[in-house]
């Protein structure tokens, strides 16, 4: 088994890519070890001194590490909990724990601006996002404010207010008028 890892605009992250599937659909976001026990892979990703987050997509694993922890260091460690991982059969998530779908869910009077806020973000954010390690979902709308939550190589990103202000803002503010700003929130 060949995994190959990939930088991500976060230094503080860093993009495996175990050559095959990691989640059927979603993505699950683990923050801590705390939050890791329905998932075997993250949890022995975890069991690396030095890792702080575990974010599991499609095809790759992200991994974000401590402040002041090399990766040179790290690395060859969590290669192997990954490679270990693929090899024993364990699923990458237990019986139960599904993985995140992402968007929160909506009721109220703006539900027609909302789908379109989350089409807009599966068709043109979702992609080019995960293509860098992350993930960024639908969180909430008020009052012309649409809240997105990042995950992965998004959270903690120093380019990530950027990304959201002028990338993410501008595109919505273009395609639905009732959209004046973009802030981010966290979960």
């Amino acid at each position: 088994m060949f995994i190959q890892t990939e930088s991500t605009p976060n230094p503080a992250t860093l993009k495996f890519l175990p050559g095959q599937s990691v989640l059927d659909m979603g993505t699950a976001d683990f923050p801590s070890a705390d939050t890791a026990e329905k998932s075997p892979l993250a949890s022995r990703i975890f069991a690396v001194d030095g890792v702080t987050g575990v974010f599991l997509g499609n095809d790759f694993v992200t991994v974000t590490k401590a402040d002041g922890v090399d990766w040179d260091h790290i690395k060859p460690a969590i290669l192997g909990a990954v490679m270990e991982h693929f090899q024993s059969g364990q699923p990458a998530i237990n019986e139960g724990g599904a993985a995140n779908s992402g968007h929160a869910e909506h009721t109220g009077e703006d539900g027609e601006v909302v789908n379109q806020i989350k089409e807009l973000l599966d068709s043109r954010v979702r992609p080019a996002v995960a293509q860098d390690g992350g993930d960024i979902t639908f969180h909430g709308f008020d009052r012309g404010v649409v809240y997105l939550h990042m995950q992965g190589a998004c959270a903690g990103c120093p380019s990530s207010t950027l990304t959201l202000k002028m990338g993410i803002e501008n595109l919505l503010r273009h395609y639905i008028p009732e959209v004046t700003e973009v802030r981010p929130v966290a979960v």
